[in-house]
């Protein structure tokens, strides 16, 4: 009985502990690559050019990209759409929910949508903007780690408001 009752850890409360994720300050520079569209990216992050106009920005220290498609509008915009929120709509299986935010900037001829996938899928946020004539952009952000939403949710929400930035600074060239 002895040594039964002395191999048991004796149980105590654990410690309150409180996640302590610091991120650098944002400061935002022009895209400065050569393409049909140009938007405010962070200073901190690598930028990884692709073929076709395509971009990944990264952010070494997340284990995190957007990654970034681009397509010209050639009579084939409602593919574009479709293909678009196809793929979002991919995550049903693994998301809670999905949230779509309409976007529209008026000055800027760009139109879009924001969505927010909740829960273990592999992507959190998807978005695409496009001018309806000339230009059509997508982006996913990605995690290079099993997708656990409660412990990416911080991570998740600061590289959001970098995503409303290329939203909100995208512009167009001819």
């Amino acid at each position: 009985m002895l040594i039964l009752a002395s191999c048991m850890d004796e149980i105590q409360p654990k410690p309150k502990a409180y996640l302590s994720l610091k991120y650098p300050e944002k400061k935002y520079k022009k895209l400065e690559l050569e393409r049909p569209y140009s938007f405010q990216v962070l200073e901190n992050i690598t930028l990884k050019d692709e073929p076709n106009n395509w971009l990944k920005i990264k952010y070494p220290n997340l284990k995190a990209s957007i990654d970034i498609t681009y397509r010209p509008v050639s009579n084939n915009l409602r593919e574009l759409l479709t293909e678009a929120q196809r793929l979002v709509f991919k995550h049903t299986v693994k998301a809670e929910q999905i949230i779509s935010d309409d976007f529209i900037n008026l000055e800027h001829s760009v139109s879009g949508s924001v969505y927010d996938i909740m829960g273990n899928a592999a992507s959190q946020i998807q978005f695409h903007a496009t001018d309806s004539v000339k230009h059509f952009i997508k982006g996913s952000l990605y995690f290079y780690t099993k997708p656990n939403y409660d412990s990416l949710l911080p991570a998740v929400a600061y590289v959001k408001k970098d995503i409303i930035k290329i939203m909100n600074t995208l512009e167009w060239k001819d």
